[in-house]
């Protein structure tokens, strides 16, 4: 295991945030895996340290045939970020900004230098472009904010990577994944093993999330450059692991073991492991997503459990103004997987209080809620 330290720029005197990544392994092939971008959403954290120690018994018994670079905290400012009891990781103070969204495009950074540079050779085309990606990064004008240098950082060791994994969790949460429609193939063996309930697919979500930053650009890149073969050479997804709360040891194993078992199927890892599970993981357009809100301020009761099937009419759940005795009941407008809730239990303007998984795209543009 290889521990590497990154500075964060913009420190106050008399402090020091870092970035800190664990290396494990060689090989061809590259794996990268972070946590809690998110920094309130703690079982990805968990997740990964599990995969830190099992990583290493294996990177010591010799099974590792790739190398596996993981972020265990891919967030050390919203880390901090606790008022009166209260953490608050999904947005930056300084900035207002959600901590995964807005990261920079590699595909428009690369496109002006690169056509030059390549050939027919695909696997070359893909290593070219790639070295072509980091020189990018390193080249923009110094970044403004620790959240600028903290995005290039991770996008950095991210963007030389075959397979990418952010490992985060909603409010309340079945287990499930995003990606693009073009890597699923690839990733039905981790849904599998997951046990994950959906997979919601968009090729562009509208808030350029970490995912979609690192997967994407390859789309771009053959997009306008049709006289080279560039390939698909990253597959991502954004990793969804139930709710906030869940951080029991025993589920953050499964998962940390399921992740693995992926691995080794992709080549990354020598020897025995279980066989892919007969699973089937409905893969959904995001843009088939209803998010409920509700009409008025007031207590919320939900009226059907995490990954219930819901139809037209069924009741999600009520508001009750306390005061008014103003009673609601708010009601699907899709058939789909109930996939998300919300943890507060009080109504507040603006904000979804439950997420339903459809097949028929009801949405457009901005797919994602900050």
């Amino acid at each position: 295991m290889h521990r590497i330290e990154h500075s964060l720029p913009w420190s106050t005197p008399g402090t020091e945030r870092r970035l800190t990544l664990f290396a494990f392994g060689q090989g061809p092939r590259k794996a990268y895996i972070q946590a809690a971008l998110h920094a309130d959403e703690l079982p990805g954290m968990r997740v990964a340290a599990e995969l830190r120690w099992r990583l290493a018994e294996l990177e010591e018994a010799g099974r590792l045939l790739g190398r596996v670079e993981l972020v265990p905290v891919a967030n050390p400012i919203g880390l901090a970020q606790v008022i009166q009891g209260t953490h608050q990781g999904r947005f930056d103070f300084a900035s207002g900004r959600n901590f995964n969204r807005d990261f920079p495009d590699l595909a428009s950074l690369v496109i002006p230098t690169i056509e030059r540079h390549l050939g027919q050779d695909a696997d070359h085309n893909a290593r070219l472009l790639r070295e072509a990606m980091v020189d990018a990064l390193g080249q923009l004008p110094p970044p403004a904010s620790p959240l600028e240098g903290l995005q290039r950082l991770l996008l950095r060791h991210a963007c030389t990577a075959d397979l990418v994994l952010d490992l985060h969790c909603d409010f309340e949460s079945v287990l499930l994944l995003y990606a693009l429609p073009q890597v699923w193939p690839a990733l039905r063996g981790l849904a599998a093993h997951l046990r994950a309930r959906v997979a919601l697919l968009a090729e562009d979500s509208g808030g350029f999330s970490f995912d979609e930053a690192c997967a994407g650009p390859w789309l771009k890149l053959a997009a306008a450059l049709p006289g080279h073969p560039i390939p698909q050479a990253c597959v991502a997804a954004t990793l969804e692991l139930g709710g906030m709360a869940e951080t029991e040891p025993d589920r953050a194993r499964h998962s940390a073991e399921a992740i693995l078992a992926f691995l080794a199927r992709d080549g990354f890892i020598d020897g025995e492991w279980p066989d892919e599970p007969e699973q089937d993981c409905p893969a959904l357009p995001f843009a088939g997503a209803e998010y409920a809100y509700a009409p008025h301020t007031g207590v919320v009761s939900y009226l059907q459990p995490l990954g219930a099937q819901v139809s037209p009419g069924d009741p999600l759940f009520e508001v009750i103004d306390p005061l008014s005795g103003q009673r609601s009941v708010v009601r699907a407008s899709t058939t789909g997987i109930l996939y998300a809730r919300e943890r507060l239990r009080f109504a507040q303007p603006g904000l979804w209080l439950a997420k339903v998984a459809g097949s028929s795209p009801i949405r457009s543009g901005r797919l994602l809620s900050d």
